[in-house]
C-alpha cells in the first residue's frame, strides 16, 4: 500500500501526534517563553497518545535543537531494562542532573514508562525532586500514574492527555491525502490515539492484526471452553509474549465496549445478543484489571488469559 504523503512523514509526524493536544502544546510553548516552566511535569494518560513525543518536542524546543533518544551532554532519557526501570538508572539520572550544564541552557530528562520503576528507583527519585539542583526540567511519562509514590506525584504538575475524536484524526489524514475511506477506517480503530494510526498507516499488516483480534474476540466468546484455552495457550506462547497479548486485549476492550454501547442504545450486536449489559461490564472490568497487571507487573500470562476465558 503506497501512500504519497508518507514521503514528508519526519515534516508532518510532530503536528499529527499532537492531535487534540494542541492546548496543552500551546500552553508549554507560552510557558517556555516566559520562563515559567515548572522542574518536574507528569504526563499521563493511555499509551499511543503521543505524550512521549511531545514532552521530546518540548525539551527541543529549550534546547533549540532536535531531541530524540539519543546520547546528549544535557539530557538524559530513561526506559525499562528487563521490564523495569533500576535504581541504578536513577541514581545515574540525579548524578547527571547534578552536573554543570555544557552546550544547552540547563538539564533535561525524560522518563518513560515511569510507572516501571521499581520501589527503590521512585524512592530514589523522590530526593531528586524534593532537591532539583540547578536549572533542570523533568518529565515523566506513564499510563499508569497510580503506581507511582503519592509524593512524587504531589512533587511534579501533571498533564493528563485523554484519546483524540476520530473526526480529528480522520479529518486529519484527509487534509494530507489519504482517501476518506481508508482515513475514515483508520481514524475508526485506532482508538483515539494518534500512535496506533501512525502504526496502522506505516504497518498495513497490522489492520489486518485489528481484524483477526475482532474476529477472534467473536468467535471465542460462541465456542466452549476447550477452544477458549487452546487459544489462550495460543497467545501465551507467542514470541512477542505481553506486548502481542497486550494489543489484542486492547482491541477486544475496545470492540466489547462498543458492543456494550450498543445494547444501551438499543442496538443489538447479533454475537453477543446472549450477553447481559451486566456481564459486558463484568468482562471489561475483568479485561482492564488484567491489561493493567500485564504492564506493571510480572505476572503468569497464560493463567491471566484463561481467567478471562472463564468470564467470556
Amino acid at each position: 500500500m503506497n501512500f504519497g504523503f508518507i514521503l514528508d512523514f519526519e515534516i508532518w509526524i510532530l503536528d499529527f501526534m499532537i492531535i487534540g493536544h494542541q492546548k496543552q502544546w500551546g500552553i508549554f510553548k507560552k510557558l517556555a517563553e516566559t520562563g515559567k516552566l515548572s522542574h518536574a511535569y507528569l504526563f499521563s494518560g493511555p499509551e499511543k497518545l503521543g505524550k512521549k513525543k511531545l514532552a521530546l518536542e518540548l525539551l527541543s524546543l529549550l534546547f533549540g535543537k532536535e531531541l530524540g533518544e539519543a546520547v546528549h551532554p544535557d539530557f538524559v532519557f530513561i526506559g525499562p531494562t528487563d521490564g523495569e526501570i533500576k535504581i541504578s538508572q536513577i541514581r545515574e539520572l540525579s548524578w547527571r542532573l547534578s552536573l554543570k550544564n555544557l552546550s544547552a541552557p540547563f538539564k533535561g530528562a525524560l522518563i518513560d514508562n515511569a510507572h516501571l520503576m521499581n520501589f527503590q528507583a521512585q524512592t530514589c527519585l523522590l530526593k531528586t525532586l524534593e532537591e532539583p539542583r540547578g536549572k533542570a526540567i523533568l518529565i515523566l511519562v506513564t499510563q499508569y500514574p497510580q503506581t507511582l509514590l503519592p509524593t512524587i506525584i504531589s512533587r511534579c504538575q501533571t498533564i493528563k492527555f485523554y484519546p483524540v475524536a476520530g473526526s480529528e484524526i480522520e479529518n486529519y489524514l484527509i487534509s494530507k491525502g489519504l482517501s476518506e475511506e481508508k482515513a475514515k477506517e483508520i481514524a475508526e480503530i485506532s482508538l483515539g490515539r494518534p500512535g496506533f494510526a501512525l502504526d496502522f498507516l506505516l504497518k498495513p499488516e497490522k489492520i489486518e492484526e485489528y481484524r483477526k483480534a475482532v474476529s477472534d474476540v467473536i468467535k471465542i466468546a460462541n465456542s466452549d471452553l476447550a477452544i477458549r484455552f487452546q487459544y489462550a495457550k495460543k497467545i501465551s506462547e507467542n514470541p512477542a509474549g505481553s506486548r502481542f497479548a497486550g494489543e489484542i486485549l486492547e482491541i477486544w476492550l475496545w470492540y466489547l465496549r462498543k458492543v456494550l454501547i450498543s445494547k444501551i442504545q438499543g442496538r443489538e450486536d447479533a454475537n453477543f445478543k446472549n450477553f447481559s449489559m451486566s456481564k459486558l461490564k463484568n468482562i471489561l472490568q475483568f479485561g482492564q484489571r488484567i491489561n493493567f497487571l500485564a504492564t506493571t507487573q510480572n505476572i503468569n500470562q497464560r493463567l491471566a488469559l484463561e481467567n478471562l476465558m472463564l468470564e467470556l
